[in-house]
């Protein structure tokens, strides 16, 4: 486990799929991101697929190659590649593993940088290849909702900035996961640039909403003197997700860069809609800050 602080937060690492455990506000002593065991994760890096794939597998030039749901690298123990007493990279490069169900050799290289503000993520992928290689990354943040014990799941808000006059996400359909349908509609909740939150909306799992132009998203609720607050300029795609059914007191805001499959469309990994493409050599570097208020 990494551990980084400065003056207002600590945070935690776990090197396994380089995956953020904890983001302590010392001034309050609380930890916004979610630990139990409703759902025993807290924040997954999903590289180099978002979602699940139709029957957990892909085309690559008529070769089939197994993908599990929202990709590999939480399996694999990242390397320490620099570390400072307020900043962490650890890094991810193919090996042979890897390279049995992605064919290709990258290195994902993710920052964590404390601010006095709160935390700042950069995200680095590089095409070591000899060929262009595909991929989707996505960072699956949950947070404690409420945050700090004060009021209810209910009682909270997302503001959408710019404000904007209607929000579209990607239907999803659950086969049994969930998949998109491959239509759109209107986010529910939403009005003059705020989602109210409740369980309902959350019935059939994600919320995947497309993000031409929005800057940034901030929970927040008039029961709280906290509130958080993630931009979203680099990445195309913003989801929100609480587990199903279960009244589970957590919220995931997730930047996303990539899409899960429609169900029952396969296509070559090449052609996959919402993936990024890079050419050899290339790199593509995506960041976000969570602001804690």
């Amino acid at each position: 486990m990494q551990t980084i602080e400065n003056d207002f937060f600590k945070a935690e690492i776990d090197e396994q799929g380089a995956q953020l455990t904890h983001l302590y506000q010392k001034t309050d002593h609380y930890d916004y991101i979610w630990n139990n065991d409703i759902w025993p994760k807290h924040a997954p890096v999903l590289f180099p697929a978002i979602g699940r794939s139709n029957k957990d597998s892909y085309l690559y030039k008529g070769t089939t190659y197994q993908m599990p749901q929202h990709g590999f690298v939480s399996d694999y123990t990242f390397n320490v590649l620099s570390k400072a007493k307020d900043t962490v990279t650890l890094q991810l490069t193919a090996n042979s593993q890897t390279l049995q169900n992605y064919p290709f050799n990258f290195t994902l290289s993710i920052t964590f940088k404390l601010q006095a503000s709160g935390l700042h993520l950069q995200f680095s992928v590089i095409n070591n290849d000899n060929q262009d290689m595909s991929f989707s990354l996505g960072s699956h943040p949950a947070f404690n909702v409420p945050i700090a014990n004060q009021g209810e799941f209910t009682d909270y808000q997302l503001e959408i900035t710019p404000q904007v006059e209607q929000l579209t996400q990607f239907d999803i359909i659950k086969k049994p996961y969930p998949f998109r349908q491959g239509t759109t509609s209107l986010v529910p909740n939403y009005q003059n640039g705020i989602i109210k939150l409740d369980y309902q909306m959350f019935h059939k799992g994600l919320i995947i909403i497309e993000n031409p132009g929005l800057e940034s998203i901030k929970l927040s609720s008039q029961q709280s003197s906290h509130s958080i607050q993630l931009s979203l300029h680099d990445f195309r795609y913003v989801c929100l997700w609480t587990k199903e059914d279960a009244q589970a007191p957590f919220l995931c805001i997730e930047p996303f860069e990539g899409l899960p499959d429609v169900y029952g469309k396969p296509v070559d990994i090449m052609q996959k809609e919402g993936n990024d493409l890079l050419s050899q050599g290339e790199s593509k570097n995506l960041q976000y800050d969570i602001t804690i208020h």
